[in-house]
This record gives C-alpha cells, structure tokens and sequence, in this order.
C-alpha cells in the first residue's frame, strides 16, 4: 500500500502546521477528539481507514492548492 505506519504521524503533523491548526482544530475539522488527534501525532493510534484516506485527500488539496497561489502570509481584516 502507499504508506508505512511510521509515516502516519508525521503526515498529521506536517499536515496540521501546514494548516496552521492547533490539535483542537484539527480535530475540530477532521471530527474527531483533540485526544485522537494526539495519539495519532504520537504514533499511539492509527487512524481508522477511512479517515487516514480523508487525510491523505486533504494533505493533496492543500499541495495543489499551495502550487496553485502563490505565498500570502498576510490576512486583511474584514468587517
């Protein structure tokens, strides 16, 4: 299959920051408990299936969408 188990939690990781996400929001997102997300983080527990292919379908869109615009850091205040 694509990936080892060893990768999974740096996948996470790398996918929350590149969010910009605290582990609650994350969380929040992906519908499970700041605890999963810790744990998985942690390589203490696996992702289910069908979420670990959620959020490897999430780690591409923000890959395409990073090739598509270019760098903005900066966010207008709107209100």
């Amino acid at each position: 299959m694509g990936m080892g188990t060893e990768d999974i939690p740096s996948l996470i990781k790398a996918l929350r920051k590149r969010l910009d996400l605290t582990q609650e929001q994350f969380a929040a997102k992906v519908g499970v408990t700041y605890g999963t997300v810790n744990n998985w983080e942690n390589g203490k527990r696996m992702p289910l299936p069908f979420l670990l292919r959620r959020l490897i379908e999430m780690r591409d869109e923000v890959e395409a969408q990073e090739k598509k615009a270019p760098k903005r850091k900066a966010r207008r205040d709107e209100r």
